[in-house]
């Protein structure tokens, strides 16, 4: 939603001159300072909480890869399409030193492969990548009198993209980086959403 506001120039949250604003980012500031004091009164650190926001059961990023796979499969399996099946993937063997110099240097950051479980969440990074530069360079539509995209949609969508900051694999190499398929998959389906605010007039028919 806060990309798509800010790809069409509306909104959907309150101005900054209006109070509501101060009760939307109130209500924020205090959901993360909350769990942010939670973690930190328990011993964690700053890290941990962070990846909890991103990767726990109320985080953003197991909706779009995940958990949406998996009802994706209930709902075959319902409907007699297809099974559904767990496959346990191996891990890496390491077999000398230097690789395992090199894993230690590596260490917490996350692989990729081919599976188009991280197809929804590139492509939503790519929307939301769109839509901050569309609005901080002014390439938005022009607006029906003051129902433009504010301040509030921006800070939306900056979150979302630091949220999924985990697929800056986008720039990485080898098994660290997001193999092109799924960069093209995403990339045609970011295209689309643009098509489909208007902002693309792409050859469909």
């Amino acid at each position: 939603m806060p990309a798509y506001c800010i790809i069409t120039n509306s909104h959907f949250l309150p101005k900054v001159k209006e109070p509501a604003f101060i009760i939307f980012v109130a209500v924020f500031l205090l959901k993360i300072l909350y769990t942010l004091r939670f973690y930190l009164g328990s011993g964690l650190s700053i890290s941990q909480w962070w990846n909890q926001v991103r990767m726990g059961p109320e985080g953003k990023i197991p909706y779009l890869t995940a958990s949406l796979f998996g009802v994706v499969a209930v709902v075959f399996k319902l409907l007699g399409i297809s099974e559904v099946a767990f496959e346990v993937t191996q891990k890496d063997q390491n077999s000398s030193s230097s690789d395992d110099q090199e894993d230690d240097a590596n260490a917490g950051r996350f692989t990729f492969d081919e599976s188009p479980i991280f197809v929804p969440a590139t492509t939503l990074l790519f929307v939301h990548f769109t839509a901050l530069a569309m609005g901080l360079f002014g390439m938005q539509p022009p607006a029906r009198g003051a129902d433009r995209a504010g301040l509030g949609e921006m800070m939306c969508c900056v979150w979302v993209v630091l949220c999924f900051w985990l697929l800056k694999g986008l720039f990485g190499k080898g098994k660290y980086g997001i193999p092109m398929p799924t960069i093209f998959k995403s990339a045609v389906l970011a295209l689309l959403f643009m098509h489909f605010c208007g902002r693309i007039p792409l050859p469909l028919r």
